[in-house]
């Protein structure tokens, strides 16, 4: 009896083994098959590609999360707009959000610095000189979420009713163009107003401004070549517009592992993406505008370099002004010198990767690549 009482004691024991191991599994696979919803959301208009694109990255998250994770899609400022993004992402109304740092002006400081007027050629450039210095300095300003990626779009240009082929021509022209792009039309010669993106088209319809600072894609997006039917292609003082996607760091850190490490491989790879479509949006813009009759100025080696002496007004102010936030001058000036070489690293590779723009030296044009 006392043999048979052990025996049934081993076996109870390994029945209750198997049980806890098999609720364990149980639970393990309910843990692998729970659903995680997601909201993404993004200011651009739907049809746009920057809005398309992000749709893919949304419906790429769901197919290779196995269906673990579920995305609501949110474009055209549908839940938040540009302006309220980025505390929208900050607070939790969006789980990701796309916009870019001039929407909420003296927010991001040291990320200003991305779009000063630097000499960035296109947006693929741009676009990786923006991560490079994100990763460097690791601005403070984003540490209440976590960055998927980070870039810059093609430079702008004058894109106005009346010509201009010289620095004298800016003197006086109305230019919508807020925060530091004002800074720098100041410091060209022309006025600067804020008049929101949308309105623009109607204001240079109706002669309230006379132009627009803006990349070669809004000649299309917006349909400026319509209205405006000059564009001063100043791309040697190259001034982009600094976007971001970033997630609330609650919801990145409620992630399994193994979602977290999907969530970071696809960031990597739509940090690119967004980088080649930046190129290929302002080449499709270039073309909407010669099709409209747009008449496209270059600037020559000699008059490109007054604008750029003239900009550097713009970068002493800005200088100053992170220096009376507690920056040093030295500092400061370090990120310039630093983007300035990216800018020049990674100019070289677009042009050893063949990767074409409408803006940039010659070694980047798509003539460069016929043969």
């Amino acid at each position: 009896m006392a043999m048979h009482g052990r025996i049934l004691a081993v076996a109870t024991l390994v029945l209750c083994a198997a049980f806890l191991l098999s609720v364990s599994a149980v639970d393990t696979a309910h843990a692998q098959d729970k659903v995680t919803n997601l909201k993404i959301a993004n200011f651009f208009p739907p049809p746009s590609k920057q809005s398309k694109l992000l749709q893919e990255f949304s419906e790429e998250l769901e197919r290779r999360s196995g269906g673990r994770i579920k995305v609501q899609y949110f474009a055209g400022g549908s839940l938040l707009t540009g302006p309220n993004m980025f505390k929208g992402i900050e607070s939790g109304i969006a789980d990701i959000g796309y916009s870019h740092v001039y929407y909420t002006p003296g927010r991001m400081p040291v990320s200003d610095a991305i779009g000063l007027p630097l000499g960035i050629p296109d947006g693929w450039v741009g676009a990786h000189v923006a991560y490079d210095f994100y990763n460097k300095v690791r601005p403070k300003e984003f540490g209440g979420v976590k960055v998927l990626a980070i870039h810059a779009n093609g430079p702008s240009m004058v894109i106005s009713t009346r010509p201009v082929a010289k620095l004298e021509d800016m003197k006086g022209l109305t230019i919508r163009a807020p925060g530091v792009p004002g800074d720098i039309i100041k410091a060209l010669g022309g006025t600067p107003t804020p008049t929101p993106m949308m309105e623009v088209y109607d204001s240079i319809a109706k002669g309230v401004n006379e132009a627009v600072w803006g990349p070669y894609e809004t000649l299309r997006t917006f349909r400026f070549a319509e209205v405006a039917k000059n564009v001063t292609v100043c791309w040697q003082i190259g001034a982009s517009f600094p976007f971001y996607l970033a997630m609330n760091k609650n919801s990145y850190n409620k992630l399994p592992a193994d979602l977290k490490s999907l969530v970071d491989v696809m960031s990597g790879e739509y940090q690119e993406r967004y980088g080649l479509m930046w190129n290929e949006i302002d080449l499709e813009g270039k073309k909407f505008a010669a099709e409209k009759g747009v008449k496209l100025i270059e600037l020559s080696d000699e008059e490109g370099a007054r604008w750029q002496k003239a900009v550097e007004a713009t970068l002493d102010g800005y200088v100053k002004s992170m220096a009376s936030k507690g920056y040093s001058e030295a500092e400061v000036r370090g990120w310039i010198a630093y983007m300035k070489e990216r800018i020049k690293y990674w100019t070289a590779k677009q042009a050893e990767y063949k990767i074409p723009s409408p803006t940039g030296p010659a070694s980047v044009r798509p003539e460069a690549y016929v043969n």
